[in-house]
């Protein structure tokens, strides 16, 4: 009977040695809630702070506002209704050659620069906005579906800087009438910047804008008589194709990583102001 009782305690106590151990390692995996939001690649951990007390992050459906708040792997975290990835975020930037589509490609004749990427790494990643078969320049890769959505959302006003070429010189009168703005379907489009590329002949076009689309672009000239027949990106979204050789890939260091984040979070403190 006393061997028994003696077996009993000595399996409680093992019992309970197993779940506090079990207990130690769950606790081991936990992580805190900012920094699982800043690992997805959203913000820094003092502007998740920021949000959690904000209320704008949800685990499991509950708004969480306390800080220091530690989740489990297997947690739902939203962030603005939208769900945070805990998947390594790839930021990957490809100097686009002529004749390659963005589309996936079905067909051997037709190329994708998604092939041209392939090697960056081993997640998924697809291109933020779009340049046609004819274009070249920057085209920015991400697995952040987060962040490439509000990069070419409408109001998001991201700066870029092509270089065009015309079927044509561009005349001093035309280039004053970009200049002071083009009405396309009621609506007056104006550049930030637009002139003749220095030492080049009056054909070659330097075009800075912000929220002006590459459609509108070749509308703009289409209307007055110009044709564009080169276009090549050369600045997107605060990065530049300098020593990136045509169909070359790089990886985004960490200070152009967090220029993209800084441009969402203006993003979203411009249209909580508006």
């Amino acid at each position: 009977m006393k061997r028994s009782r003696k077996s009993n305690k000595k399996e409680q106590k093992r019992s309970y040695n197993l779940s506090l151990k079990n207990e130690k390692d769950i606790n081991k995996k936990k992580i805190r809630l900012n920094k699982f939001i800043s690992n997805s690649g959203i913000c820094s951990r003092r502007e998740a702070d920021k949000f959690i007390e904000a209320g704008v992050v949800t685990v499991n459906g509950i708004a969480i506002t306390k800080m220091g708040y530690k989740i489990n792997p297997t947690d739902l975290v939203k962030f603005n209704s939208q769900k945070v990835k805990s998947e390594t975020l790839r930021y990957v930037l490809l100097n686009k050659p002529k004749n390659y589509s963005v589309r996936e490609s079905s067909t051997i004749q037709e190329k994708s620069v998604l092939s041209l990427v392939l090697s960056a790494c081993k997640e998924k990643i697809y291109p933020i906005d779009r340049l046609n078969k004819s274009e070249t320049g920057l085209l920015l890769f991400t697995n952040d579906t987060t962040l490439s959505k509000k990069i070419i959302e409408k109001n998001h006003r991201n700066k870029s800087i092509y270089q065009i070429s015309l079927n044509k010189n561009l005349s001093n009168e035309d280039l004053n009438k970009i200049r002071n703005g083009v009405i396309l379907n009621g609506k007056k489009h104006i550049f930030d910047s637009i002139s003749h590329v220095k030492n080049k002949q009056k054909n070659e076009i330097g075009i800075e804008n912000t929220q002006i689309g590459i459609k509108h672009i070749k509308e703009i000239f289409q209307k007055l008589n110009y044709t564009i027949t080169k276009l090549d990106r050369v600045f997107f979204c605060g990065l530049s194709k300098k020593n990136l050789p045509r169909k070359h890939f790089r990886h985004l260091t960490k200070d152009e990583i967090n220029i993209l984040k800084r441009l969402w979070i203006d993003f979203l403190r411009y249209s909580s102001d508006k």
